[in-house]
């Protein structure tokens, strides 16, 4: 039989998001392009694995190579990359719609204005070219000013728009990296919810640096 997608070449496997025989060809070509392939995907799975570490990462602008985050951040500041993850798996829990880029662009939007705040102490007001992708950056900006406040409460002094900056920094490389960066991509996110359960927790000891 025929590839559903092509009707040219033979089908070679079944397609979660058809729920159709496919071949391979469409399958590579069109994953989380055209199909929002479902995280169960034995297929997705694969490519995701062979996909991560892409070189031409660390010439994207949004790698913030000129950004120096080391072991020192890890320790110095675990609670806040934990609140900063947990709060986005939260919101792919809460919201099946939100992609890869949103989240990725959010914080692209949000490193930007805090490095601007910490080499000039201006303060810049991303732009936000979705209702999404604005309501993710409101919402690591609150998680930011939460541990900020507790901080000091305990007695901590203020937290630098540099440290900030360098957390947004690790959890943005975490996102490249796990994301395919094409338009439905959800990777990254699905790897969080595998990260937290969906009541929060954090059912791993640690997410490692990329």
């Amino acid at each position: 039989m025929s590839c559903t997608l092509c009707e040219t070449r033979k089908e070679k496997r079944f397609c979660p998001a058809l729920h159709a025989r496919i071949c391979a060809a469409c399958c590579g070509t069109h994953r989380e392009l055209t199909l929002d392939c479902p995280r169960n995907c034995t297929y997705l799975k694969q490519a995701r694995e062979y996909d991560r570490c892409r070189p031409e990462l660390f010439e994207d602008e949004r790698w913030f190579a000129h950004v120096q985050v080391d072991e020192d951040l890890l320790d110095a500041h675990s609670f806040l990359l934990e609140d900063l993850v947990e709060s986005l798996a939260q919101s792919a829990w809460a919201n099946s719609t939100l992609r890869d880029r949103d989240v990725i662009e959010a914080l692209t939007a949000l490193g930007r204005s805090f490095e601007t705040r910490a080499n000039s102490g201006l303060h810049y007001e991303p732009t936000r070219p979705s209702l999404a992708q604005q309501a993710l950056i409101q919402q690591l900006r609150e998680v930011i000013g939460d541990y900020d406040q507790e901080g000091r409460e305990l007695g901590d002094t203020h937290l630098p728009d540099s440290d900030a900056l360098k957390a947004l920094v690790f959890v943005l490389r975490l996102a490249l990296d796990r994301s395919s960066g094409r338009p439905l991509s959800r990777g990254f996110l699905d790897f969080l919810c595998t990260e937290f359960n969906q009541d929060g927790s954090n059912t791993h000891s640690r997410i490692a640096l990329p």
